[in-house]
């Protein structure tokens, strides 16, 4: 089945400052490491889009059979030695809206924003829920 690469953008707002951020591949090694600083951090996922709207790629992982999503590496999940923070935050994708996905094979970026901490202040992990719903970039 033929497939289209498109772009998501993962947009972590307020993340931990010093604290390591990535992107995380299907063999669990962290991509794009990126140390945070007091503004917030961006990162590209290519994803290839199937002609049925099924998402597949390096960065996209499943659970049954509807739920897709990319997790996002932090502290040493991410490489950091040291960090006392090992954990990941799983961004989900299936439900991005199908009017979205047909922007997006046209070219259009479309991003999320995520919290970049959670209730006690440390880093967001496990399934992050977005602060707005996924839009065009």
């Amino acid at each position: 089945m033929a497939g289209q690469t498109i772009t998501l953008r993962l947009t972590i707002q307020a993340p931990v400052p010093g604290v390591a951020y990535s992107l995380q591949d299907k063999t669990n090694a962290p991509v794009e490491v990126r140390i945070a600083g007091d503004a917030p951090l961006s990162f590209d996922a290519p994803i290839t889009l199937t002609d049925d709207n099924r998402f597949t790629g390096p960065f996209v992982r499943r659970e049954g059979p509807t739920r897709r999503f990319v997790y996002i590496c932090i502290g040493a999940s991410a490489g950091q030695h040291g960090s006392e923070w090992s954990r990941r935050a799983k961004i989900d994708i299936h439900d991005i809206p199908a009017a979205l996905l047909a922007q997006a094979r046209d070219g259009v970026v479309l991003e999320v924003v995520l919290p970049g901490r959670g209730k006690d202040g440390t880093p967001a992990c496990a399934t992050v829920r977005p602060l707005q719903p996924w839009r065009t970039a």
